[in-house]
This record gives C-alpha cells, sequence and structure tokens, in this order.
C-alpha cells in the first residue's frame, strides 16, 4: 500500500447560502470531451480548470491527452509521457508561467509534466510544430504553456476556485485556488491534492499503480503603475507513484520553485509590451524498489536532483500600423547530480556526484505584418548557443548483479554548438472572416538532451556524449473556422528530419566491445507526416456534435523501417446535450490496430514492443449547473469495463503480488467519477 505521506487538504466549499448568489459567482465551463478547438492556427487554448472526460490523472500529460494529435505513455497511474505527433522528450518544449523545467530521472519517471499540476493554472496553450521561436529552443513538436492569469483588481476583492473529486480505486483530489487584493497589491495561493489506490484494468487485474501528489504555490504582485506590474512567486511540490512498467518507484518528487516577472504594458510610443523573467526550479526525485513494494531482491535506492535556472526579456515593438516585432533573449542552466543508496546506508548520507550539466543562450525574433485586414505573415528566427560537460568519470556496463563500473572515455569533455532555428507562417481569412486558411515552413536545430547524451551508450561507444544535434524542416497548413453552427479545424504537416535521434534497446555491441546487448543513441535519417482534424455542428438547439481525427505515419529512412513509437490512427465521436443548466454526453474513442512497428527503437520514453490490436472504448457523463458559481459533474468511463492499451505504453514489468497479464501496461476498466467545482469572485 502507499504510503500517505502528504496532509490531507479540503477546499471548504460547504456553505450552500454562498451559492445561491449566482451574480458573484463566474461561468463555469463546460466539461471538455474531445478537444477546445484551435483558436488560431495551429494553437489551442484549454481551460485548464475544466471537467474532463476521461477523468485525467492530476499531471500535465493526462490533461494534454484530450488534444487531438497528443498521446500518453502509461507507466502507472500517472506521471505518463506525453507524445505528440509522435515525438517525445526534449522535441516537445513544457513551460510553467514561461518557466523551463526538466526532470532528474534518467528512466524518464519524472517528465516535465509529471511537476505540472494542471488546476493550480488558468489555461493550457499548445502550439503545434516549429511555428514560433520566442518560447524556448527545441520545439520541433511544439510548444505547451501552463500559465496563469495576470488579474488586476479594480477595487478590494477576493475570488475562490475550489473543487472535489471522487472516482473508482479510492481516488480522490481535493483543489482550492484564492485570490485577494485591491489596486496596488494582490495575492493568490493555490494548493492541490490528488490520490489514488492501485487501479483494476477490465479483466479485474490489479495494476502497480497508486500515487498520492501535491503542491502549494503562491503569487505576490505589486502593480507599480496602470501599466507596469511585478510578480514574487513560488512553489513546492510532492509526491510518490508505483510504476507496472519498472522495477522500481518513485517515493519523491520533491520540486523547489521561486520566479521573479516584470510585465509593462505600452510603457512607451511603438512599445507594447516588456516582459522580464527570473526563475528557479530544484527536483529532488528519490527511486527505489523497498517504499511502495516488496522486495525480493537487494534493497536500493537512487536520487538523481536537477538545478534549472534562467531567465527571459522580451521586448514587442509597434514599429508600423500593421507591424509588431518581438525581439528577445532566454537562457537557462542545468546541473545534474546523482548519488545511490540502500536502507542500511540511505541515499541522504551519501555525497551528490554531479555527471553533466548544460547551458543555452538563445536570440529571437519573431514579426508579425500585416498584408491586409484578412491577410498577414507571421515570422522568425533564432539561435541558440549551447555548451555541455560530461563530469562521469566511470560508466556502468550491464544491468543489476552483472553491472561493472568502468572509465568513461569522454570523462571531463565539453562541446559545444550554436544552432539556427526560424519559421514562416502565411494566413489568410475568408468567408468574411469566419475561416482562416494557413501554410507554414518552419526549421529547428535540436541540442541532444541528458537522456540521449548522458544516459544512454553509443554504437561504437560506452559513451553517446558526441550524438549530432537533430535538424527539423516542416510544412503545416490547414485551416480553422466556424459559420452556420458548424466548427472546423485541420491541421496538416509533413517534416524531413536529419540526424534524427534514435533510441534503440537490445542493440548488438561489435565484438571489440565484448559482442553484448546496451540501449544505444543512434543518428538516422527520418520523415513524418500526419495530421489533426476536428468538426462540430449544432444537430439542434442544445445538442452538439463533435468529433476529431488524429494520425501520424513515419519512416526511419537510414534503416528502411517504419519509424517507431507512432500511435495509430485515432478518432473521437461525442455527442453532448448542454441546456446550460442540465447536461448529459458521451464519448466514443476509436483507436486503430498497429501494424507498423519497429521493434526495440523508440525515444527516451520507449520503445516499440510489437504490433497491437486497435479498440473502441464508450465514456458516458452529465453534470448540473446549480448556480453561475456551483457545478456538479459525474461520468464513467470505459462503460463496458474493455480491456486494452495504448500502442505506445511501456511494457509491463514482474511485480511481486501483481500478475503480468499483458505485454503492455494496461489502460483503467470501468471507472466512475464525480466532481464538484466552485468559482465565486
Amino acid at each position: 500500500m502507499i504510503c500517505r505521506r502528504a496532509p490531507l487538504f479540503i477546499a471548504v466549499i460547504s456553505c450552500y447560502p454562498l451559492f445561491t448568489h449566482a451574480a458573484e459567482g463566474v461561468d463555469l465551463d463546460p466539461l471538455v470531451v474531445t478537444a477546445t478547438r484551435m483558436s488560431e492556427p495551429l494553437t489551442s487554448v484549454e481551460s485548464a480548470k475544466s471537467p474532463r472526460q476521461p477523468v485525467p490523472a492530476h499531471d500535465g500529460a493526462d490533461y494534454l491527452k484530450t488534444v487531438p494529435g497528443f498521446s500518453v505513455i502509461r507507466k502507472g497511474g500517472t506521471d505518463g509521457d506525453p507524445v505528440l505527433r509522435g515525438m517525445a522528450g526534449s522535441r516537445l518544449n513544457i513551460l510553467l508561467d514561461g518557466e523551463q523545467i526538466l526532470g532528474g530521472c534518467g528512466g524518464r519517471m519524472d517528465p516535465p509534466t509529471a511537476y505540472v499540476f494542471p488546476e493550480a493554472y488558468d489555461r493550457i496553450t499548445v502550439i503545434k510544430g516549429p511555428q514560433t521561436v520566442s518560447h524556448g529552443p527545441g520545439n520541433s513538436a511544439g510548444t505547451v504553456m501552463f500559465e496563469r492569469e495576470q488579474k488586476r483588481f479594480s477595487q478590494p476583492g477576493w475570488s475562490l476556485y475550489g473543487s472535489l473529486l471522487g472516482g473508482s480505486f479510492g481516488r480522490n483530489d481535493e483543489v482550492i485556488d484564492a485570490r485577494v487584493g485591491n489596486q496596488l497589491l494582490d495575492g493568490r495561493i493555490a494548493a492541490t491534492r490528488s490520490d489514488m489506490n492501485d487501479y483494476k484494468d477490465g479483466s479485474g487485474n490489479s495494476i502497480h499503480s497508486a500515487y498520492t501528489r501535491w503542491s502549494t504555490n503562491a503569487v505576490l504582485g505589486w502593480n507599480v503603475n496602470t501599466s507596469t506590474r511585478l510578480e514574487l512567486s513560488g512553489a513546492k511540490s510532492d509526491g510518490e507513484a508505483a510504476y507496472a512498467d519498472r522495477a522500481m518507484d518513485g517515493s519523491k518528487f520533491e520540486r523547489d520553485n521561486i520566479g521573479l516577472k516584470l510585465d509593462m504594458r505600452k510603457p512607451m510610443a511603438n512599445v507594447e509590451r516588456v516582459e522580464a523573467q527570473l526563475f528557479h526550479n530544484y527536483i529532488d526525485h528519490v527511486m527505489d524498489n523497498y517504499t511502495l513494494r516488496d522486495t525480493t531482491g537487494m534493497a536500493m535506492a537512487m536520487n538523481p536532483d536537477r538545478l534549472t535556472t534562467g531567465g527571459r526579456f522580451a521586448l514587442t515593438l509597434a514599429p508600423a500600423k500593421q507591424t509588431e516585432l518581438k525581439l528577445g533573449l532566454d537562457q537557462q542552466s542545468n546541473i545534474h547530480t546523482n548519488r545511490s543508496g540502500t536502507p542500511a546506508i540511505p541515499v541522504g548520507s551519501k555525497p551528490r556526484v554531479e555527471d553533466a550539466n548544460f547551458d543555452q543562450l538563445g536570440l529571437f525574433g519573431e514579426l508579425t505584418q500585416y498584408l491586409s485586414p484578412a491577410s498577414r505573415v507571421i515570422a522568425g528566427l533564432r539561435a541558440d548557443r549551447w555548451d555541455a560537460q560530461d563530469k562521469r568519470a566511470s560508466v556502468s556496463v550491464g544491468s543489476g548483479m552483472m553491472a561493472a563500473s568502468v572509465a568513461n572515455p569522454t570523462a571531463g569533455e565539453q562541446r559545444s554548438d550554436t544552432l539556427p532555428s526560424g519559421f514562416a507562417r502565411y494566413e489568410q481569412d475568408v468567408s468574411n472572416g469566419q475561416v482562416t486558411l494557413f501554410g507554414g515552413l518552419g526549421h529547428v536545430q535540436r541540442f541532444p538532451d541528458y537522456w540521449e547524451l548522458i544516459n544512454k551508450e553509443a554504437t561504437d561507444s560506452l559513451s553517446a556524449f558526441n550524438t549530432k544535434p537533430e535538424k527539423t524542416t516542416q510544412i503545416d497548413a490547414g485551416l480553422t473556422g466556424q459559420w452556420q453552427g458548424n466548427r472546423v479545424g485541420l491541421s496538416a504537416f509533413a517534416s524531413r528530419v536529419s540526424d534524427f535521434i534514435l533510441i534503440q534497446s537490445n542493440y548488438v555491441k561489435p565484438a571489440m566491445m565484448g559482442s553484448r546487448k546496451a540501449t544505444v543513441t543512434r543518428n538516422v535519417d527520418a520523415s513524418t507526416w500526419g495530421f489533426e482534424a476536428n468538426a462540430g455542428r449544432s444537430l439542434m438547439r442544445d445538442l452538439n456534435l463533435d468529433a476529431t481525427l488524429a494520425y501520424v505515419r513515419g519512416e526511419n529512412r537510414s534503416d528502411d523501417l517504419p519509424l517507431a513509437q507512432l500511435p495509430p490512427l485515432e478518432a473521437r465521436l461525442a455527442l453532448n446535450y448542454d441546456n446550460k443548466q442540465w447536461s448529459v454526453g458521451g464519448l466514443w474513442r476509436m483507436v486503430a490496430a498497429q501494424d507498423r512497428v519497429a521493434e526495440n527503437q523508440g525515444n527516451i520514453a520507449g520503445q516499440d514492443i510489437g504490433t497491437s490490436a486497435g479498440f473502441g472504448v464508450l465514456s458516458l457523463n452529465g453534470g448540473w449547473k446549480a448556480s453561475k458559481s456551483l457545478q456538479l459533474t459525474a461520468g464513467i468511463d470505459n462503460l463496458f469495463d474493455k480491456t486494452y492499451a495504448e500502442h505506445i505504453s511501456r511494457n509491463a514489468a514482474a511485480i511481486p503480488g501483481y500478475a503480468v497479464q499483458t505485454t503492455r501496461v494496461n489502460e483503467p476498466g470501468r471507472n466512475l467519477w464525480a466532481k464538484l467545482t466552485l468559482a465565486l469572485d
């Protein structure tokens, strides 16, 4: 049974007289079952506080899986790895209020989204493809921003958001988000807690998947004048999670954060905005094989950590009436260390040993030029200077009791690269502005990340530190809009990737290196293409039909194989009745079989296991909006208790006390849930 170390937090929402004052409430968002449509080309904006079906785990990845084009690599009950258009890892930028965050675990127990507690934010913005340069480097797949709104109080006041969620498998979530302030000063504090026991798949098998996660966030704002705001923020979170795909669990996911922001709006003529930001993120992660499971072999623990510090400065100019120009720079430094221990010699008593450090400095410029009231060009360029150092004196060869420590052939080596990126996109409004057509070309050069350089071998060396940067050139095109009750969005893409960074397991090393199998980092040439589409129609008053479709196909052109770890064709069909007080609906998710695989090849989050079968899952939901401020939603996910697994999910591990029934980690079976939400303003 998983520990319950975090204090139980309960949102205080029981004062019913408050609920009756509808004028004091804010309109609550409807339940999300397919996805929020593109708000502009290649960009969608999600409400972070909206109830969703299927009900997500309380982390960032599960919230993203409702966006067409996203999939999640399941490892247990939480902390899955998000995948956009088949691309995972650092190909997808994850920003928390503009801050870069990276995990510490060499086995990707803690991707960046593991430290995201979505309901503590206001919105989730997704930009697909290499179609921006102003939000950090390497975004060949896209950029995801978890953001808080900067709310100014025109007079002394307060607001309160709270939610309670309960469901099958002992699931319970508690969230509170409170703000108070006046014209000069304001403060905000948000706290979240989520807890779940092991879930069961559709066949009734228990999956080692229990977790407990909690977070606190605080913001203090000073409105210097009507155009200038200074914010000091801090966050602290922790948790623990059981994993069904490996021999260890995560017994600590501690994050400490502090940030400082300056935001100036129209400070002078021809200057629209000035933004400045500094941040400090520290991740302290512990994984072991004895806290959350029965140990049959040697008890051991590992304690990686990562310190990420950085900042950003951006200046938005309006040099002409139809022109907007954003200029800026961003910087980050990363230091990664590790240490190991046992119950007899705790990891906390051992010294930390630095194994790598990274430094990045980027300069960017992004231009929006209106050619007419209905057409515009958006383009940008950036250059990033990367410096990395391999601090490992030795590397481990083999695994388990057979592992041996040998000299690192790249010990102490440093490398530097200057990498350019850029894009250009044309947008044209048609049908009296109701529909926008777009087409763009982007190029990104991505520096290899920690997991690709430090945590793997090369094909001809014990170190992958000299892996080449990845170069992606991609075309994006499509349309978005609505007319006469119809809603439609389409984004199609095609890319060529030179020196694609492929992770391959069970690679047979040459005889000169002992003819053994290892997991290696390789550069190959690859290509991908695909699309995401969404459409909706109002069938009659209060009755809406929505559908989404997503597909990606890829080739490893060097090996003449399919590109690995690509999700299959997926469709979602949702029918919903909502008269603004009562709602009822259903979601039918259909996923095709995937027979295009390259076994043992993939990315830092996982490799192809083999082919997978298709499946269909039906879920139902209902809701009651008691007032503008109070809403109750409920649902049944996986109504028919289907036994299934996502194609890209990790393979199941043998865990004492749990029966391994499938190749991959199965998804939850039938899941009942209810969520009560309060919003007062």
